[in-house]
């Protein structure tokens, strides 16, 4: 067991060196193959937001603390490729976490939620990877937009550029999570969202079952699932 002097909290991984220079080496190639940030300030507010449903949920605090960690170190992979970086990420995760002697019980439950979090090849498979995926994919937001050059944005830049606020609620006595977002329908229409990330919200309606509740999308107003 790690020696609760030491103890490895959602704090000691922010401040880690090894971490962050992944989190901003992966930023920078993202940046330079036309994807949006996926940098410090990614990992944090999906670190908050993952935390942030477990506990509103009624997990335990160690529970949400290991929500938090995994949602700050869910994009390190990145650092080596984009493709496959859920996988990479959980190996580079597993030989830091290991190197810092965490519990293995708790390893394997951030490296699961890290491994799990990308739409291409994972799924919610407990209750932090479900927090992971839901904070992750419902982190849309203009300036995560790093192309410059509006008259060069692709569809996913536009989305992205589009959306002005969005937001989780939790109706408890309906046992529904609810995505609310408003979106700029000058930059795009609310069925572009939704064409563009469609994958990403049935892998929200996956995460918030495993939490025991149901996924619904607002967007402008209209009921989209």
């Amino acid at each position: 067991m790690a020696d609760k002097k030491n103890k490895i909290t959602y704090e000691v991984i922010r401040e880690n060196e090894k971490i962050n220079g992944l989190l901003e080496k992966g930023n920078s190639v993202l940046k330079e193959i036309g994807y949006t940030e996926h940098s410090k300030k990614h990992a944090a507010k999906v670190a908050h937001r993952a935390g942030e449903i477990l506990e509103a949920l009624g997990y335990s605090g160690h529970i949400v603390e290991l929500a938090k960690i995994a949602g700050y170190m869910h994009d390190i992979g990145n650092s080596i490729n984009r493709h496959a970086h859920a996988q990479s990420g959980a190996i580079l995760a597993y030989t830091i976490l290991n190197e810092m002697k965490m519990p293995f019980d708790d390893i394997l439950t951030i490296v699961t939620a890290i491994g799990h979090h990308d739409e291409e090849t994972g799924t919610a498979v407990d209750v932090v990877s479900a927090a992971l995926i839901l904070a992750d994919k419902t982190d849309v937001r203009r300036n995560r937009v790093q192309n410059p050059v509006i008259s060069g944005f692709d569809i996913h830049d536009r989305v992205n550029y589009a959306a002005l606020n969005s937001s989780l609620k939790f109706r408890q006595d309906k046992k529904i999570i609810q995505m609310e977002l408003e979106l700029d329908d000058s930059m795009c229409t609310v069925m572009d969202y939704f064409e563009i990330f469609l994958q990403r919200m049935m892998m929200c309606r996956r995460a918030s079952e495993v939490l025991g509740y149901k996924f619904k999308l607002i967007a402008n107003g209209n009921k989209l699932c």
